[in-house]
């Protein structure tokens, strides 16, 4: 339970050897946040989740996991405000909660990141299979995927080509990001204004589809987990179809928890990070409500194919307009790019943030002398991240990022209440309204939203957890900077008492 004092975890950004350049401002932080979330969530998850769960009701689906988000985004604020530093709820969680339960959220946001890059980056690899497919450059079955060939070639390549971007340094990350979102936003809102002349007021009638049971028995693995515990009929569509839609189109919202592990490369973090944070939330929601509309608009929820991973361009193609649905195509392509990116980015600043904590090996804390990048833990996260992607079928490992998320979301907003009573002294540059109430809910909401993902889904995220201990309690452990004498030992029990 032995907690980092606040004063130590900003003082460690100043040493020399782990010193990061600040080069991000508020603008570079929304488009980051809007960057990172505006990709899969968009232009896969909509037709899924309306297809199977809500129906024209996805819309709601989205508004509820927004809300979740935006009062997690609210203690996220604060926190980063307060705490600077890279590491995002990790960090948080390392000043407030103790040493454990900040080992468990990193090795919690590892994950996220970590497998999220591998699936969206398999996921670009069938947009640009499907773009290439008849001409010259057609790439071969044997190395498309991994479902009819040996290995997904295209999402290696991508893996270990953002990672050369991410070592040249946060800035041409931050440029080459600026570029592909406003791409993306643009192939967003030229969907809904061509749309909305489409939509037909039939495929929005009922708007929340009655319920609906579904295959399977109680106890069924693949069954939402509040089902299970409460002995519920499994159902799809009505009110408890919307809530286990917001539970998996949740995926589509992580990104403002990226722009807070960039603390560290931010000028002004206490005015920056929330403004970045807030607003990439705000602009994401709105795209997403507007466009869940109009697909399910155009198309009958009924004859979605949930199976279909560009939903978007299938609808325009479904009213007459083959062209606009290839500029979607490749919209979406480009997004997604970005999104594998910047969950890199993400995955290699908590590493750094660990490792410079004692509780990984040190030498993924090695800042490159030029590029003032961690280019160590970017190398081998981005290496090992290509290898899952073009080895691997991760469709079932991408479920564990919702859960993941929704724990981390959850543990910080506790956080913010520990940091309010412990340290009612530091500075903050952004305070969280409606306290103790806001926070108390947050974690209620996305608690809940946790139970509404498959029971598999839960037993896959504790197997996770249960190898992170083995993990602490083998090395990061004994090895912590807390233990290593970078604290006074009295000094150090008497947070310890405190955390």
């Amino acid at each position: 339970m032995r907690t980092k004092p606040v004063e130590k975890a900003i003082s460690d950004t100043e040493a020399p050897e782990h010193r990061l350049r600040k080069n991000l401002g508020a603008l570079d932080l929304t488009v980051f946040g809007v960057g990172v979330t505006i990709g899969g969530g968009l232009f896969v998850l909509t037709g899924t989740a309306a297809a199977t769960y809500a129906g024209p009701a996805v819309a709601l689906s989205f508004v509820i996991a927004a809300v979740a988000c935006g009062l997690a985004a609210l203690c996220y604020a604060e926190f980063a405000s307060t705490v600077p530093v890279a590491g995002s709820a990790y960090t948080f969680s390392y000043a407030t909660l103790g040493e454990l339960i900040a080992w468990i959220i990193g090795w919690d946001l590892i994950l996220e990141f970590f497998v999220g890059a591998a699936a969206v980056s398999s996921g670009w690899s069938g947009y640009l299979a499907s773009a290439l497919q008849g001409t010259p450059l057609q790439i071969p079955a044997s190395v498309a995927n991994t479902k009819e060939g040996f290995m997904n070639l295209p999402a290696g390549l991508l893996v270990l080509a953002l990672t050369a971007v991410l070592v040249l340094g946060i800035k041409l990350s931050s440029r080459i990001n600026q570029v592909a979102v406003a791409i993306k936003v643009g192939v967003a809102l030229l969907f809904v204004l061509a749309g909305i002349f489409f939509v037909k007021t039939a495929n929005l009638t009922p708007f929340v589809p009655p319920s609906q049971p579904t295959k399977g028995g109680g106890g069924s693995l693949t069954e939402p987990l509040v089902q299970v515990l409460f002995g519920m009929q499994p159902a799809a569509f009505g009110w408890a179809g919307v809530m286990s839609g917001a539970a998996v189109v949740f995926f589509a919202f992580i990104g403002f928890d990226v722009v807070a592990t960039t603390a560290e490369e931010t000028r002004k973090p206490q005015r920056n990070l929330p403004i970045g944070i807030i607003s990439s939330l705000a602009i994401c929601t709105v795209l997403y409500v507007t466009v869940s509309l109009v697909v399910t608009g155009i198309q009958s929820y009924k004859k979605i194919d949930p199976a279909d991973a560009a939903p978007l361009a299938t609808a325009m193609t479904h009213a007459g307009h083959p062209a606009l649905a290839r500029i979607i195509s490749v919209g979406a392509a480009v997004g997604i790019i970005v999104v594998v990116m910047i969950l890199l980015l993400g995955q290699s600043r908590v590493a750094f943030a660990m490792a410079r904590d004692g509780l990984l090996p040190p030498v993924f804390a090695k800042v490159h002398p030029r590029f003032r990048t961690p280019y160590v833990v970017t190398v081998v996260v981005g290496v090992a991240a290509a290898l899952l992607a073009a080895f691997t079928s991760i469709d079932v490992l991408a479920e564990l990022v919702n859960v993941g998320t929704l724990a981390a979301f959850i543990l910080v907003s506790i956080g913010v209440l520990v940091l309010r009573k412990s340290r009612p002294d530091l500075q903050r540059g952004f305070r969280t309204p409606l306290v103790p109430a806001l926070p108390i809910v947050s974690a209620l909401v996305c608690f809940y939203l946790m139970l509404n993902l498959a029971v598999e889904t839960w037993l896959r995220f504790l197997v996770w957890m249960l190898i992170g201990l083995v993990i602490y309690f083998a090395y990061g452990r004994r090895r912590s900077r807390l233990v290593t004498g970078n604290v006074g030992t009295g000094d150090q029990q008497g947070r310890a008492g405190r955390g």
